[in-house]
């Protein structure tokens, strides 16, 4: 007598519909998860640029480039380093700007300006930074030209 022997290989349906629900629900998880991280990270970033065009703008006054001073303007999708004494009045052709994401709100002081040679700034206060997720991190400028973030 001879049996015949039947090797089935493959998946069922049901082992593969499993198999994807399984995959579904971690996924589901972790897209939220992601989400929170990138707009973190978007943040952190912005405060980054915010620092960095501060002390920018502050060692273009020191060295009095172009015999100016220099500033910083925040708004609503930018940091802008600009020559000139306001951002009204500036000379756009040195305009350095630095995109910023427009889920970012900020508030608090959009203009510094800091004095030629000394690097002292006209103004003084914190800008705060608030993403849609309502995380908020703040960058100081204090009377003697120190950045605290």
């Amino acid at each position: 007598m001879k049996s015949k022997k039947h090797i089935l290989r493959g998946f069922t349906l049901v082992e593969m519909a499993l198999s994807i629900s399984i995959l579904a629900i971690i996924f589901g998880m972790v897209g939220p998860l992601y989400r929170i991280f990138m707009v973190r990270n978007d943040l952190d970033v912005t405060v980054g640029s915010m620092v960095q065009g501060l002390r920018r703008a502050k060692m273009l006054s020191v060295v009095a480039d172009g015999d100016s001073v220099w500033g910083v303007h925040t708004a609503t999708g930018s940091i802008l380093i600009y020559k000139g004494a306001t951002f009204g009045t500036r000379d756009p052709s040195f305009d350095e700007n630095t995109d910023i994401p427009t889920s970012i709100s900020i508030s608090g002081l959009t203009d510094v300006v800091f004095t030629k040679k000394t690097g002292i700034p006209q103004s003084t206060g914190t800008t705060t930074f608030t993403s849609i997720t309502n995380e908020t991190r703040n960058v100081t400028i204090n009377q003697k030209g120190m950045v605290d973030y």
